[in-house]
């Protein structure tokens, strides 16, 4: 049974027809106004009724950016869209006749991963989405994890810097803020700022007024000392937060995606070091490989999709 998934992003929602392989027939994509909850959810059936249009379609799955209750029902709360404690199921029910599924954007991703990508030959697997912020998602023994109230596995939420720098979640150093991509360019530029390595982001920085992620990446790949320093900075970071999660989670392994993980070993390989520096009783038990997810930017969807199929079948 094909099936469609729909990624709602804070400036564009994605969609496709997937099939039970995780391929997609067809896909499309719209920009939306973050700041209009109508209008999402207007973009969202319209493009639910064009893709199912000639199509045997009975489920569709959305991946909404924010914490989702335990019943996949209800958005508790989106950062980046106007949605707190919205009932976005009985809302698209009241407007489809399909079985919908609601779930979270980085569980998505993840779960696309586990079942079509990077993390298909294991039964237990932590991943990271290294954007803007940090995504998290956990599969462990076959199931994702999402806790009691559904609004579990926000890895990068995790304290890891006691009193260190506040976060958009009220509370004070996260992982998201020390490695996300948004860390990464707070990085590049505070190694701008000092010369030295940093000459070259330095020359970037004055000649178009600012550093983007775009800038960055092509720094990165062209070996600049200090876009390399910062990268490996945030793997520092990284790898310390995932020594942890490994002491409570025991993934087999981790897989990084996002845009920052197109750096590929250039990023893994610092998380792997400070992994091993600071994993628990190293030494005395398996460790976890570490690798860049599979799907990229296709992950939301096709998750998205797999999981609308489980939940029609679960429910029918």
């Amino acid at each position: 049974m094909d099936a469609i998934g729909i990624d709602i992003g804070g400036t564009k929602i994605a969609g496709a027809v997937v099939t039970e392989l995780g391929e997609i027939v067809v896909e499309d994509r719209v920009a939306t106004d973050a700041s209009d909850s109508d209008a999402i959810i207007d973009a969202v059936v319209d493009m639910i009724t064009r893709l199912r249009v000639g199509r045997d379609i009975r489920a569709a799955g959305v991946a909404a950016p924010g914490f989702i209750d335990a019943a996949q029902s209800t958005v508790y709360y989106t950062p980046n869209i106007p949605w707190r404690e919205e009932p976005l199921r009985a809302k698209l029910d009241a407007r489809l006749d399909l079985d919908i599924t609601i779930d979270n954007d980085a569980n998505a991703a993840g779960w696309a991963e586990f079942r079509f990508g990077a993390g298909r030959l294991v039964s237990d697997m932590t991943m990271l989405t290294i954007g803007t912020g940090v995504g998290g998602a956990i599969v462990s023994k076959d199931a994702l994890f999402r806790g009691g109230f559904g609004a579990g596995a926000e890895l990068g939420h995790m304290r890891i810097v006691p009193g260190g720098l506040p976060c958009g979640c009220g509370a004070r150093g996260c992982i998201e803020q020390y490695g996300s991509g948004r860390a990464l360019l707070r990085m590049a530029n505070s190694i701008a700022d000092v010369g030295g390595i940093g000459q070259g982001l330095a020359r970037v920085r004055e000649a178009r007024g600012s550093i983007s992620g775009h800038d960055v990446a092509e720094l990165i790949r062209e070996g600049d000392p200090g876009a390399v320093h910062a990268l490996r900075e945030l793997g520092h970071w990284l790898g310390e937060a995932c020594a942890s999660l490994s002491a409570v989670l025991d993934p087999q392994l981790f897989v990084f995606g996002g845009g920052v993980s197109i750096a590929g070993d250039l990023l893994l390989d610092p998380v792997r070091e400070s992994f091993h520096a600071t994993l628990p009783a190293r030494g005395y038990h398996p460790e976890p490989e570490f690798v860049i997810a599979e799907l990229v930017n296709d992950a939301g969807v096709v998750g998205a999709a797999d999981l609308a199929r489980a939940g029609a079948e679960r429910r029918a």
